[in-house]
C-alpha cells in the first residue's frame, strides 16, 4: 500500500511538471500573440509609404461640360493636344463617390490647374494647347477650364475628410509659349535661348527646355518690375490693388529681392496659405538652380504651419509638408546624388523630402525579390530618412513598363509592393491603353480615363479589384512601402516587411506566384504559433501552426496582416 501511494504522488509530481512547463509555453505563446496584437494600431501616413495616384486634370472626369471652351480656344489640334473636359470639380466627384478610397489611396496629385496661355503652338507635333497645365500664363488664378479657386478649395475640403492628401504640380523654371496672343515675358524676367544640350550643369541649367518655352532667370537676385501685360491683366480682372498689396506683404516679411524666382514662389505658395494643400510635386526640377529650392521649401513650410494654425479643426496630423521633385532622369541606384557629368547635385539637401523614381521600369523586369531587396537596403542606408516615388507609366515617359497593358498584374504587385512611395498613373489600374491611334509622342500616354471599360468589360473590372485589394493593404499598413523587407521562403515565395516608428510597430506578410489549391506558406521566426491572421487577398483567417498557414483558393496572391 505504501508503495502505492508512493508510485501515484510520483506520477501525479511529474504530470505537475508536464503541466507546469506546458503552462508556462503556453504563457509564452500567449505573451507573444499579444505583443503582435498590440502592434495592430490605427496605422500613422507617412509619406515615404504613400500610395498616391496622378492624374492630368483635363483628362480624368468631366463633372461641368459648360467650361471645356474658353479664351476662344476652338481650333482644331492634333490628336490629344486640345483640351478634353476634365475638370477639377470630376476629381471632387471621384473622390465623393469613393473611388480613391477603395483603391487605397492616400494622396492625389493631379497636373497644374493655374491659367495657362490663351493661344495654341505647334512645335513639330501638331498644334496644341496647353490642356496638360505645364504652360503658365498667370500663377495666381485658375485656368477656368480647369475650375474655380472655390472648386480646388471643395476638393481640398473633401479629400481631407476622408484622409486623402492633396498635392499640387507646380512649375518654377518656365512661361508658357510665346503665341499670338500670348506675349514673351520681359528680359529681366527670361531667357528665349540657347537651348539647353543636357551634357553640363550650365547647359541644363541657363538654358531652355525646349525650343519657344522662355526660362525664368531663377538664377538672379536683380529686382525686376511686373510685366505691364500682367498688370493690365489684373487691374481689368479689378484684382489689381490686392495682388499689389499682397506682394508689399510678402517682400517685406522675407526681405528678399524682388527677383522673378521670388515672385513665382509667393503665388505658389500662396495655395498652401489659401487652401492647405499637403504638398508639392516639381517640375523640370534639374533646370533650375537648386538654392532656388530650398527657397521654395522654406517658404512652403511656412504657408503649411501658418495654414494649420488659422485653420486646427482641419489638420489631419503633424505630418510636414511635402516636397517630391522630377529630376528627370534619376534613380535611386544613384543614392543621394544626380550627375550632370562636370557637377554633382543633392537635391534632397535643397528642399526634397523625394525625388520622383525613373528606374522602377527598367528594375521591374527583374525578379521580385531581387528589385524588393535592393529598394529596401538603399532605403534603410544611403536613403534613410528620405525618399524615392516610384512609377511604372507616366505622362512624359514614353517607354512605360507594360505600354500593352498585357502585364497589368504583373505592374500592380511590382509597384504597389516595391518599398518607397508607389505613383499610380490614372489608368493603370483599369488598362487604359498607352497606344493611340493618330497620336505623336506623349499624347498617347494622355488619353481620357476609361470609365467606360472599368463599367463593361470584365477583364478590366477583375484587374481593377486586384488593384483595389493590394492599394488598400498598402494604405492600411506602412511597413508596405516604409518597412524593412526580407524574404521568407524562396518557393512558393513568401516575404515580410517590418516598421518601427516610436510606439508603432507594423509586420505583415506577403506571398507573390503562389499555386492554386491548398499552399502553405512559410511564417516561422516572423509570426509566433497560434497567432491569428487574416488573408486580405481572400478574406479568410488562419493560425500560425508550425511556423506556417495554410490557405486554400485559388488566387495567387497573399496579404497576411495581424487579425485584432
Amino acid at each position: 500500500m505504501k508503495n502505492l501511494l508512493i508510485a501515484i504522488s510520483l506520477i501525479l509530481f511529474l504530470f505537475g511538471c508536464n503541466t507546469s512547463r506546458k503552462d508556462a509555453l503556453n504563457a509564452n505563446q500567449k505573451d507573444l500573440q499579444k505583443q503582435e496584437q498590440a502592434m495592430k494600431k490605427d496605422a500613422p501616413f507617412t509619406w515615404e509609404a504613400a500610395n498616391i495616384y496622378f492624374l492630368l486634370t483635363d483628362r480624368f472626369y468631366n463633372a461641368h461640360p459648360e467650361q471645356d471652351v474658353n479664351f476662344e480656344r476652338s481650333d482644331t489640334t492634333a490628336v490629344l493636344r486640345g483640351f478634353e473636359g476634365g475638370d477639377i470639380a470630376g476629381i471632387t466627384k471621384k473622390i465623393e463617390e469613393d473611388y480613391f478610397t477603395n483603391l487605397g489611396i492616400n494622396a492625389i496629385w493631379f497636373t497644374p490647374v493655374v491659367e495657362q496661355i490663351h493661344g495654341a503652338t505647334d512645335e513639330g507635333t501638331g498644334l496644341t494647347y496647353g490642356y496638360h497645365g505645364y504652360w503658365t500664363k498667370d500663377w495666381t488664378t485658375i485656368d477656368p477650364n480647369f475650375g474655380t479657386k472655390k472648386d480646388l478649395e471643395n476638393l481640398v475640403k473633401t479629400a481631407h475628410a476622408r484622409g486623402i492628401r492633396i498635392i499640387l504640380d507646380v512649375v518654377l523654371n518656365h512661361t508658357g509659349p510665346v503665341t499670338e496672343v500670348d506675349p514673351v515675358w520681359p528680359q529681366e524676367w527670361v531667357r528665349t535661348g540657347p537651348q539647353c544640350e543636357f551634357t553640363t550643369y550650365d547647359n541644363t541649367t541657363a538654358c531652355t527646355l525646349v525650343n519657344n518655352l522662355p526660362d525664368i532667370l531663377t538664377e538672379s537676385d536683380e529686382a525686376v518690375e511686373l510685366p505691364d501685360p500682367l498688370l493690365a491683366k489684373w487691374k481689368e480682372e479689378g484684382r489689381l490693388s490686392q495682388e499689389l498689396d499682397e506682394l508689399n506683404l510678402f517682400f517685406e516679411r522675407t526681405g528678399y529681392p524682388r527677383a522673378p524666382r521670388f515672385y513665382v514662389i509667393k503665388w505658389l505658395t500662396d495655395y498652401i496659405h489659401e487652401f492647405g494643400v499637403d504638398g508639392f510635386r516639381v517640375d523640370t526640377v534639374k533646370h533650375v538652380n537648386e538654392n532656388a529650392w530650398a527657397e521654395l521649401q522654406k517658404e512652403a513650410d511656412y504657408a503649411f504651419e501658418t495654414w494649420k494654425k488659422k485653420h486646427p479643426d482641419q489638420v489631419l496630423d503633424d505630418t510636414p509638408f511635402y516636397m517630391v521633385g522630377e529630376v528627370y532622369g534619376y534613380g535611386i541606384s544613384g543614392g543621394r546624388q544626380f550627375d550632370f557629368g562636370d557637377k554633382k547635385v543633392d537635391y534632397f539637401n535643397n528642399g526634397f523630402k523625394s525625388l520622383i523614381n525613373f528606374d522602377l521600369k527598367a528594375d521591374a523586369k527583374r525578379d521580385y525579390e531581387s528589385v524588393f531587396r535592393k529598394y529596401s537596403y538603399a532605403l534603410h542606408s544611403k536613403l534613410k530618412g528620405k525618399s524615392v516615388l516610384n512609377y511604372l507609366s507616366s505622362h512624359d515617359d514614353g517607354n512605360p513598363f507594360d505600354p500593352e497593358r498585357s502585364q497589368t498584374y504583373r505592374s500592380a504587385n511590382m509597384l504597389l509592393l516595391t518599398p518607397g512611395a508607389s505613383q499610380v498613373y490614372y489608368g493603370d489600374e483599369t488598362m487604359r491603353p498607352l497606344q493611340i491611334e493618330g497620336a505623336q509622342g506623349d499624347a498617347n500616354l494622355r488619353s481620357f480615363m476609361n470609365w467606360k471599360d472599368l463599367d463593361s468589360l470584365p477583364e478590366v473590372q477583375k484587374a481593377h479589384e486586384h488593384w483595389q485589394k493590394l492599394g488598400q493593404f498598402r494604405r492600411d499598413h506602412p511597413a508596405v512601402g516604409a518597412g524593412k523587407h526580407k524574404r521568407l521562403a524562396k518557393k512558393p515565395y513568401v516575404f515580410s516587411r517590418t516598421y518601427v516608428n516610436g510606439d508603432y510597430k507594423d509586420k505583415v506578410v506577403i506571398g507573390l506566384d503562389l499555386p492554386k489549391g491548398k499552399k502553405s506558406l512559410q511564417v516561422k521566426g516572423f509570426f509566433g504559433d497560434g497567432t491569428r491572421l487574416r488573408d486580405t487577398y481572400s478574406g479568410t483567417e488562419v493560425m500560425v501552426k508550425k511556423g506556417k498557414i495554410i490557405l486554400e483558393n485559388d488566387f495567387d496572391t497573399a496579404l497576411l496582416e495581424l487579425v485584432e
